[in-house]
């Protein structure tokens, strides 16, 4: 019971104190004025976001699953016989599914950088 009132007055205190900070501040709604970019008092000459490249993203998402992959397959083991073998066989079954994954994207042309 004493959790259940606790948890209840830190989210009173919480919700108070937010309300409280959204009516004091000084923010008023955006304007045109406030949403453009400012480019030396000019006026913007081309648009301020650019496109983001998918490949790259992909890459990197690649990348980061090896990354992950490593950390899967190297951890820190016992010297006893049957947690080898479960570390080996797993290794292998992971190593297997990220080799079909990579050749699953490689032949759908995914990593290529020019199009």
């Amino acid at each position: 019971m004493k959790i259940m009132m606790s948890f209840l007055t830190i989210l009173m205190i919480s919700s108070l104190l937010f309300w409280m900070t959204t009516i004091i501040s000084k923010k008023t709604k955006l304007s045109r004025e406030k949403n453009s970019p400012f480019e030396c008092g000019f006026n913007s000459i081309s648009s301020p976001r650019k496109s983001f490249s998918t490949h790259f993203f992909l890459i990197a998402t690649i990348f980061l699953i090896f990354d992950v992959e490593i950390s899967i397959i190297l951890p820190i083991y016992n010297t006893k016989l049957s947690i080898i073998k479960e570390w080996y066989l797993t290794s292998i079954l992971i190593m297997i599914i990220l080799i079909l994954g990579l050749y699953h994207e490689w032949k759908n042309g995914m990593l290529e950088w020019s199009k």
